[in-house]
């Protein structure tokens, strides 16, 4: 039986108007977003899913992540936008920046794509917020992750970004709760090609197995 906290009520950021404002989440994976999702449905906030992450490779580890979005959205009714899969930008945004390390300037750059793409959307489809699952991991730097959307949304007067801490109160545990709950994929890094490459480096150096894609998913050996 979990110990972790149940989740409180959860407030809309200022400004919004539940009767006619939307909210566009910027999903990067069903794990990272099962909580905010859930908290959205329990607020009655109304949200659309957008998945625009061009930087996950391979191909098969992006359409692990990408089709367990969906099938999560589906369960709870929420509409779902399938963003393109344009990696031939991302990597050519990531020119020079191949051998930086994580949370450095490529995943700067990684998350104002992602943002920019996300914000467009949002002002030409009538979203006066978004946010981002990607906060919500311990691996990730939240300054840099909500730098990188306030920066997304400046162009926009129509358009706010939701900064909010999603692992406070017990939300990055619960987050792990709901991902056994659901048995979802277990990505064991971040998502793009150089990631993928020091993630092997570390495991190796440390006489682990390489990363086997599509194999791990929460709660394996917990039944």
């Amino acid at each position: 039986m979990s110990n972790t906290p149940a989740r409180q009520p959860l407030s809309p950021p200022e400004g919004f108007a539940p009767s006619q404002d939307r909210l566009l989440l910027h999903s990067c994976c069903a794990p990272c977003s099962g909580e905010l999702m859930e908290a959205f449905v329990d607020a009655g906030i109304d949200y659309t899913v957008f998945f625009y992450n061009p930087n996950i490779h391979p191909v098969k580890e992006y359409l692990l992540r990408k089709d367990e979005n969906i099938r999560f959205a589906q369960t709870h009714g929420v509409p779902f936008v399938d963003a393109d899969y344009d990696t031939d930008r991302w990597f050519a945004r990531a020119k020079g920046m191949e051998n930086e390390p994580e949370r450095g300037i490529r995943c700067t750059m990684c998350f104002d794509m992602r943002f920019e793409r996300t914000a467009l959307y949002a002002h030409e489809h009538g979203f006066r917020f978004m946010t981002s699952s990607l906060g919500i991991s311990r691996w990730k730097n939240m300054a840099q992750i909500n730098d990188c959307g306030l920066r997304a949304v400046a162009p926009y007067d129509d358009l706010a970004y939701w900064d909010y801490n999603w692992r406070k109160g017990g939300g990055a545990a619960r987050m792990i709760d709901i991902s056994k709950r659901e048995r979802f994929y277990q990505q064991e890094y971040c998502g793009c090609v150089y990631s993928l490459r020091d993630t092997n480096r570390h495991r190796r150096a440390q006489g682990r197995d390489r990363i086997r894609i599509g194999v791990q998913y929460y709660g394996d050996g917990e039944d």
